[in-house]
């Protein structure tokens, strides 16, 4: 990978390149890195490396002693990690849930880590912002005393990213549809001093090519930096490096009461395909499938793509260049229609009881249930897909994770009850909920991938990243092999590297 990304840029001669895709393992501006650290110094801001991050027993508990999960603090970047528990202790295991077949209708174990653990976003998506904007401060790419940091995101990576650049004294710019949940605006609102740092764009989760152009409107201003999570092989990394040795940290400690047990497959939604990215560090060290999931409503990789969805957190219409496609076992399609009425079950009076009284799902289990947000629901609903198209049996696990929880989604929970439910839910509502979308979960839309099905779906990202941004041919064709990928993980030690520099230069500075 080293002399492969070397001479593409030598080739290109492109600086634009190397901002493009976060891939920088040298200092590429000096006189920037020296305005960062001053503006750190200055805020007493310190860095966390990627290896802290992915095993926070090595960071002192005492950085964030007295430090509350959701402040404005840059102490807080030490909890950008998966061992967070809800009040913002450190948990030797992250938290998680393990289903059972009450709920899922199937023998396989199904686990699923909690993402609302995160703090100030309470979603896992400020580590995906982490890994993006941290790799270029160290660097020298991106100036926090002139740049605006820009996030373009369909909700959750936007608020990350404006958390994130809070933190480090820079100021951050969401850029994401308006028709996203209302919960997410008001968020931004409090952490935004001018409103002209949330820019809505028109539609809602389906509308990725919104965001881009808007975003390539904004990059005509010098003073912006676009942190497009699509194509930032930083987020792809964050995710393999902390996210993958996490989901191994939950699998390991499952399967140490559970002798026998396998890890059979991981599902995650695409979204920008940085999630899906820890998907390639439990395939190497398990054999874990990679299950790739998608909206019903928009079947992008399973027929290329049209009509909209609300499966709010995992896009949809383009293929990010960050996914390794060609890694990716399956592909599964669930329903909007299912994650929405699921929530309301999920978080309703009437929806609990039943699920306790009626199922005889234990009660600490289901209030649990609320850690599960829209694309929660539906990484659970593609586990339970995978599980019978692939006859798993109860020594064969799933795992996933929640990005967010039900907190994010009030005001969508309020559009569904009205209009599928005309503000009734009750028991019978309840029943036919569960009978619908998890007691009758079928194999339909589903694909278990051949090299051709994975070249079909590779060669979907040619028109968005070659001919509408402007990604070299050879960049994007070079990701069709596994030696692309493995390369990539080089950067992590040298970002490290780099991160542990910086945090001297401020150290001395502050001294």
């Amino acid at each position: 990978m080293r002399g492969m990304t070397t001479a593409t840029t030598s080739a290109t001669g492109s600086d634009a390149l190397v901002s493009q895709l976060g891939l920088a393992d040298r200092v590429v501006d000096a006189d920037a890195l020296a305005r960062s650290v001053a503006r750190c110094a200055e805020r007493n801001v310190v860095l966390p490396t990627f290896a802290q991050l992915a095993d926070p027993s090595t960071i002192d508990p005492a950085l964030v002693a007295g430090v509350g999960i959701d402040d404005a603090d840059p102490r807080n970047l030490f909890r950008v990690h998966w061992y967070n528990s809800l009040g913002g202790g450190r948990a030797t295991v992250p938290d998680h849930l393990v289903l059972p077949k009450e709920l899922t209708g199937v023998d396989s174990p199904i686990i699923v880590a909690f993402g609302d653990r995160f703090p100030m976003i309470t979603a896992h998506k400020v580590l995906a912002a982490y890994s993006c904007l941290a790799p270029r401060i160290v660097t020298g790419q991106f100036d926090p005393t002139r740049h605006r940091a820009i996030w373009p995101s369909t909700g959750n990576y936007a608020r990350g990213g404006v958390a994130i650049s809070t933190l480090m004294g820079a100021r951050g710019v969401a850029v994401l549809p308006a028709g996203m949940s209302r919960e997410r605006f008001e968020w931004l609102e409090r952490w935004t001093s001018d409103p002209s740092d949330v820019v809505r764009t028109p539609g809602t989760e389906s509308n990725v090519k919104e965001i881009y152009d808007a975003c390539n409107e904004m990059q005509r201003d010098p003073s912006n930096f676009i942190f497009n999570q699509f194509c930032e092989f930083g987020n792809y990394l964050g995710h393999y490096e902390v996210t993958g040795r996490a989901l191994s940290a939950v699998f390991d400690h499952v399967a140490a009461s559970r002798p026998g047990l396998r890890l059979a497959a991981f599902t995650s939604a695409t979204g920008s395909a940085g999630t899906i990215g820890a998907g390639d560090r439990l395939k190497e060290r398990y054999g874990a499938r990679i299950v790739a999931v998608e909206a019903l409503e928009c079947p992008t990789m399973l027929e290329n793509g049209f009509g909209e969805h609300n499966i709010q957190g995992i896009g949809d219409k383009h293929i990010p260049l960050i996914h390794n496609v060609m890694n990716t076992d399956l592909v599964a399609a669930v329903s909007d229609r299912a994650t929405d009425e699921l929530d309301v079950l999920f978080n309703t009076d009437a929806g609990r009881d039943y699920l306790v009284r009626r199922r005889g799902l234990d009660a600490q289990l289901v209030s649990s249930l609320r850690h599960f947000g829209f694309s929660a629901i539906c990484n659970v609903l593609a586990a339970i897909k995978t599980a019978k198209l692939l006859n798993l049996g109860p020594d064969d696990a799933l795992i996933t994770i929640a990005t967010d929880g039900a907190d994010l989604y009030p005001s969508e929970r309020v559009k569904t009850l009205s209009r599928r439910f005309r503000d009734s839910f009750g028991e019978v509502e309840a029943a036919e909920v569960f009978s619908q979308h998890l007691a009758c979960v079928d194999t339909d839309s589903m694909i278990d991938c051949t090299h051709r099905d994975r070249t079909r779906i590779f060669n979907l990202g040619y028109y968005t990243w070659v001919e509408q941004q402007g990604t070299p041919l050879e960049v994007f064709d070079a990701r069709r092999s596994q030696s692309f990928w493995t390369g990539l993980r080089r950067y992590l030690p040298v970002w490290d590297g780099l991160i542990a520099e910086f945090n001297q230069r401020v150290a001395a500075a502050r001294a």
